[in-house]
């Protein structure tokens, strides 16, 4: 009711992502380069790129330097279902530059 609009059921919903995908990304592998050209954020400011090379390793989970289609399903899964303490840890982690399970000064001040 009201204002939300209804999703497909799942299956459909997997069928809409995944022609997307393949129609963005014909060879099944997304490079960084063919990630930033799909969100238009190319020309970034080195601080720029930086941020969008960490969220793209962080979806690259195998971390072969491809998001593969599993991976854009669980990158989407998160950011449209996940729950806020799924999202808190991926904050986390993309703000934990170098990954040693804390945020120092400098990550601190890389977030403002």
């Amino acid at each position: 009711m009201g204002s939300q609009e209804s999703l497909p059921d799942p299956p459909a919903q997997m069928h809409h992502y995944y022609s997307k995908f393949m129609r963005e990304c014909p060879s099944g592998l997304l490079s960084l380069h063919e990630f930033k050209k799909l969100l238009d954020l190319q020309g970034l400011d080195p601080q720029g790129d930086l941020y969008i090379k960490r969220v793209f390793d962080i979806f690259d989970l195998n971390q072969d330097g491809f998001i593969d289609f599993l991976e854009f399903i669980a990158a989407i899964n998160l950011v449209i279902r996940g729950k806020i303490d799924q999202k808190l840890k991926w904050y986390f982690k993309l703000y934990d530059a170098d990954g040693n399970g804390c945020i120092d000064k400098k990550e601190l001040l890389s977030i403002f």
